[in-house]
């Protein structure tokens, strides 16, 4: 019985160490994927600048949208006219 004990605790300790040192390689792998991804990922500056200018046209719409939907007293026809003319204006020049 205790030649049994002693095989079953020396089994789970060769199990554990080889646990941790696949689990230890397969992080580092993955890391190193990762890194690599995201290194082929990053935009180019050309690529930020464009992003920014659409964030920042989407973000002067919804502030515009934010003033017509919390303004009780403004007549929100008018105003979503007002917008259309303004764009009919922006795409002629």
């Amino acid at each position: 019985m205790g030649e049994l004990v002693v095989i079953f605790t020396g089994l789970v300790l060769m199990v554990l160490i080889a646990g941790v040192s696949i689990n230890g390689v397969v992080d580092k792998v993955m890391r190193e994927k990762r890194l690599r991804h995201e290194a082929g990922k990053a935009p180019a500056s050309g690529e930020l600048r464009e992003i920014a200018e659409r964030t920042q046209m989407i973000e002067d719409r919804l502030r515009v949208l934010e003033r017509i939907a919390t303004d009780p007293s403004a007549d929100i026809s008018r105003q979503i006219e007002n917008l259309r003319d303004l764009k009919a204006e922006g795409e002629k020049v």
